[in-house]
């Protein structure tokens, strides 16, 4: 288990994407209309429609953790929208922690590796 990355809630995410790559030099890793993933400062950065996710942080797990995790919550696990797998779950103080898998070959970004030019 490591950590992934942090959201924070972005009320105009095209808005949000170019402030954080002006002024720390992010790399555009996804974006929509409602969510953008940057990588930056070694890390990474979800900007989120509140509508849609809670603010969080995350961890990457493999998937037979999240699966694991998954049963002792009594959640489903959710299959998002990169290719990425995960569950929310809640520290005492109500915070949310996401639990994200990648699995190999199945996301957006593996498969952008994948078809990238070797130099």
């Amino acid at each position: 288990m490591r950590f992934d990355h942090v959201a924070v809630p972005a009320k105009d995410i095209a808005a949000s994407v170019e402030w954080y790559q002006f002024h720390f030099n992010a790399k555009l890793l996804y974006q929509d209309d409602t969510w953008a993933f940057l990588q930056m400062g070694g890390t990474k950065l979800a900007l989120i429609s509140p509508h849609q996710h809670p603010p969080h942080i995350a961890m990457s797990v493999t998937d037979e953790v999240l699966t694991d995790a998954a049963k002792i919550a009594g959640k489903p696990v959710d299959s998002h929208r990169d290719g990425t797998k995960g569950i929310y779950i809640y520290d005492p103080s109500g915070n949310a922690v996401e639990l994200i898998s990648y699995p190999p070959g199945e996301t957006i970004y593996a498969k952008r590796e994948q078809e990238a030019p070797k130099v």
